[in-house]
């Protein structure tokens, strides 16, 4: 890992400080990738891709505002002393977690403002957003980031167990040097594996919401064992990482609708607005069987 440069191309159009770094890169990447899932899971659903960028073009500002205040909110010591600070993203400091409750969010006002079913917008969206964080974690990768303990054993000082930091300064500690836990990557494939299951399920789920709740739980168990391994990770209390306590909190929730839906059986709502393909013949057709 020694040598890498986190900045893609410096100087553009030979403006000094205009950079675009391998981050921002990746980040778009993953957006883009998953963007692409979710339109494919919409379609083969019966619904339109402009379904989905609706839904993007609320979720990206608010997933971005939700990452910043979170991060801000459990390092307000911090910024309450350096109030400038606060909406200095550039600088780093943004949390996937509050980025997923922005999404949700935006789901809430999108699925309230066009009538769509909220748990099948999400449905549509869980596997992308899975695929997009396995590939968004290689951003981590680049910036030197994310890492875990310490390895002292040189038989363990090998990728992808553990990655060779130069020099990084975690907020608690120095780490220069030294090989570390390459914790983003375990994260980045238990997000893909994960994604291949969210496939499997969106096929056979009978339910909307299956999708959802799988996400919810499978993520959140990666999540809880991954932030046990990290440095340098926001604290609810010492010894109990954020990210830890919200994963908690997120499979219980998964865990909760799974078994609501197990027990009521409850119909899947039926939605006949502008999002449906072909809406007009099949909006006809129903109505004919119903009569």
């Amino acid at each position: 890992m020694a040598g890498i440069d986190n900045i893609a191309v410096h100087n553009l159009f030979g403006i000094p400080g205009l950079n675009i770094a391998w981050y921002g890169i990746i980040i778009a990447a993953a957006i883009v990738v998953g963007v692409w899932v979710a339109v494919r899971q919409a379609r083969a659903k019966g619904y339109t891709a402009e379904l989905i960028f609706d839904f993007m073009i609320l979720a990206l500002p608010l997933a971005i505002v939700g990452a910043r205040i979170y991060y801000v909110a459990f390092e307000w010591d911090y910024y309450s002393q350096h109030p400038a600070e606060i909406i200095a993203v550039w600088n780093g400091g943004i949390a996937i977690y509050g980025a997923i409750i922005g999404g949700v969010l935006a789901g809430v006002i999108l699925c309230c403002w066009r009538r769509f079913p909220f748990t099948r917008l999400m449905g549509f969206t869980m596997p992308g957003l899975a695929v997009g964080q396995a590939i968004g974690r290689w951003g981590n990768f680049v910036n030197q980031e994310a890492f875990g303990n310490i390895v002292t054993d040189p038989a363990l000082q090998w990728f992808p167990y553990a990655v060779y930091i130069e020099s990084k300064w975690t907020g608690t500690m120095q780490v220069t040097d030294s090989w570390v836990q390459a914790t983003f990557f375990y994260e980045s494939m238990w997000d893909l594996a994960l994604f291949a299951v969210l496939l499997w399920i969106a096929k056979r789920a009978r339910h909307d919401g299956v999708v959802m709740a799988s996400y919810l739980i499978g993520y959140g168990l990666g999540r809880l064992w991954i932030e046990g391994l990290r440095v340098s990770t926001l604290q609810l209390w010492p010894g109990m990482p954020v990210s830890q306590f919200v994963s908690l909190v997120v499979i219980a929730i998964g865990a909760v609708y799974l078994v609501w839906v197990r027990i009521k059986n409850p119909p899947n709502r039926p939605y006949y607005g502008m999002y449906r393909l072909n809406n007009e013949q099949e909006l006809e057709s129903e109505l004919q069987e119903e009569e």
